[in-house]
């Protein structure tokens, strides 16, 4: 699969909103596509026969591990969404890319 690719002609405020908004999509799709990891990893070793208590703990710990992580990048991310999106609801802005609130 190749890599997304984010364009703008020409780079002003809003385009560079645009394109952190973009930025964030990927992100997040990237974070549903590790937690379908996740949940796949934890479905495998219960079904395992072999798999021990200590193993399942273990493999336990690793998922929370990872959720925890995913979720510190949410708040990031989140974050990241609070300061653009007064740019993206500027008019000026609304006029070059839609209305940003009809797309969440």
């Amino acid at each position: 699969m190749s890599m997304p690719v984010i364009e703008c002609s020409k780079v002003d405020k809003c385009c560079a909103a645009s394109a952190l908004l973009q930025s964030i999509a990927l992100e997040e799709t990237a974070i549903s596509h590790i937690l379908n990891a996740e949940g796949e990893k934890l479905q495998k070793a219960i079904s395992m026969h072999t798999c021990e208590q200590k193993d399942l703990l273990e493999i336990n710990d690793s998922v929370g591990s990872m959720v925890d992580k995913i979720t510190s990048l949410e708040i990031v991310l989140k974050a990241k969404l609070e300061l653009i999106k007064p740019i993206l609801d500027h008019e000026e802005c609304e006029k070059k890319h839609g209305d940003f609130e009809a797309s969440l």
